[in-house]
């Protein structure tokens, strides 16, 4: 008797642009849901039904400075492609219409993809960018890391506290001196 071959799936891949959302189901079951960056006005990411064309698992933009695009799955004829980026994801972006993943979810999809075929793979892209821009929480305004001393009174004396910012942009203080400073004029 001979053995039964694998059953190959039909992935749907849905990218909600007002929502910045990404699902993966393979034969109906949904497997993955992943916040994804899609192009913001001006850059838009295009709305439509398509197939993979062309997959590359090492791409570099010819078109933008050699930007890194690992696991690129392209699905138009206009260089439009859902890829991993190194940039964080969850709001639109200057992706020139891509669909940007964080790289781990890229490289899975990619390997799923490459699995069950770009034939069996639907892409289907809706909703409104303008939409996700409007329900965005307000950026956060980072501040330079400056170094600017507070000079305090304590039970031990004067002490100064650094008022930092840190890369995130969240302030952060140095710890107090435990013991006092000497007490005599510079």
């Amino acid at each position: 008797a001979g053995a039964a071959l694998p059953a190959r799936g039909d992935i749907l891949i849905q990218i909600d642009q007002s929502t910045q959302r990404m699902s993966v189901d393979v034969d109906g079951q949904h497997l993955y849901d992943w916040r994804v960056s899609t192009g913001r006005p001006g850059y838009g990411t295009p709305n439509g039904d398509f197939r993979p064309n062309r997959m590359d698992e090492d791409h570099y933009s010819e078109e933008y400075d050699n930007a890194p695009m690992p696991d690129a799955i392209f699905f138009d004829l206009h260089g439009h492609a859902i890829h991993g980026s190194y940039d964080p994801v969850g709001h639109p972006a200057a992706s020139h219409g891509c669909v940007r993943l964080d790289p781990d979810n890229a490289a899975t999809l990619f390997d799923l993809v490459k699995e069950e075929g770009m034939a069996n793979t639907q892409i289907e892209i809706s909703g409104d960018v303008r939409v996700a821009l409007h329900n965005a929480k307000p950026a956060s305004k980072k501040r330079a890391a400056t170094r600017q001393p507070q000079i305090k009174q304590g039970d031990f004396g004067q002490y100064e506290v650094y008022r930092q910012t840190s890369p995130s942009g969240r302030p952060y203080a140095s710890q107090p001196e435990q013991y006092p400073r000497y007490n005599h004029p510079p």
